[in-house]
């Protein structure tokens, strides 16, 4: 129906994914009697109140999410779990579509839309991109404000820096610039130069949980490694000594990634390399036994300072 909209209005809604507001169609040279005749005659649909669809049909993703922000009103930008969509931070969309609103303004309820409104809401908007939506670092933040612990809010920061979507210092800036945040010293903490390179929450307790409590050397992180026209990287690795430690997440492999593992620690292998692998349950429930091995590996190849971390920590600890 787009070529049925004067030329004022055809490129607006194109960009818009079809969506056009009450003042929108008024401000382009419609008027309300022609707004509510193609309202009656099915050519457009109302989404929500004062904001229409200007096709037929249902509405894909991203025009509902135009129509849920433009409903807003001004100044309004998809936020929280709506904006990690758009960024990719998450694969499942929200039942719910978040939006925030300046402090100065409030809307009543809208079905289907989580209303937040906040003060600094113009400081958070990403300047480009289309629909508005918060920053990567305001969304990570926002989102790390409603996790229920340290290790979820924790997840939102590595999720957003392992996909490359941002990194520490900037996140850092933005967390400065919030007054009260929930975990803000646990988050503060885990974005000093110290932990760059962890990218998961797997990682984070690794490195908190055992590296450190059991004074095992500081590792290198994400190391990559070229072999022939492939990269590969490293989760953490102790090049002075050629161990290598590998975290995996998942519950269980799918077939065709977990043959690219043994690939990978077989290319370890045959640079004299010994791999350590492993998973959740490991590293949350037996951080000591793992520190244990990982120093039973150093000591190997010469490392032998690493220490238990106290009179009741587990493992095969050797004198």
């Amino acid at each position: 129906m787009l070529d049925d909209l004067p030329e004022s209005l055809h490129e607006l809604a194109h960009f818009q994914r079809g969506i056009l507001t009450t003042s929108q169609a008024r401000d382009g040279g419609l008027s309300r009697r022609a707004i509510s005749w193609r309202l009656q005659d099915h050519q457009w649909q109302r989404l929500h109140l004062g904001v229409y669809a200007v096709f037929t049909g249902e509405p894909d993703r991203l025009a509902t999410l135009w129509a849920a922000v433009l409903r807003g009103g001004d100044g309004a930008v998809l936020s929280y779990h709506t904006a990690a969509e758009l960024f990719g931070l998450t694969r499942r969309p929200s039942s719910l579509i978040h939006v925030t609103i300046p402090g100065d303004r409030r809307v009543a309820r809208i079905p289907g839309l989580a209303v937040h409104v906040a003060a600094r809401s113009d400081q958070a908007r990403h300047p480009t991109l289309a629909p508005p939506r918060t920053r990567i670092e305001e969304t990570v933040l926002d989102l790390a404000q409603l996790a229920a612990t340290p290790d979820d809010a924790y997840g939102w920061v590595t999720s957003a820096l392992g996909r490359r979507l941002t990194t520490q210092p900037l996140l850092l800036d933005a967390l400065s610039l919030r007054k009260r945040t929930r975990w803000r010293a646990d988050l503060a903490a885990a974005l000093t130069a110290e932990w760059q390179g962890v990218h998961s929450v797997l990682e984070h307790r690794y490195v908190r949980d055992v590296e450190r409590r059991h004074a095992l050397p500081r590792s290198s992180r994400q190391v990559r490694v070229r072999r022939g026209t492939r990269s590969q990287y490293r989760d953490f690795l102790y090049e002075e000594h050629s161990v290598a430690v590998e975290l995996d997440g998942r519950a269980s492999h799918p077939g065709d990634t977990r043959w690219d593992d043994i690939r990978r620690d077989n290319a370890a292998g045959a640079d004299d390399i010994i791999t350590l692998r492993y998973g959740w349950t490991s590293i949350s429930q037996h951080p000591c036994w793992v520190a244990s091995e990982v120093a039973q590996a150093l000591r190997q190849r010469g490392r032998t300072d690493a220490r238990p971390c106290s009179a009741a920590c587990s493992g095969i600890w050797l004198p």
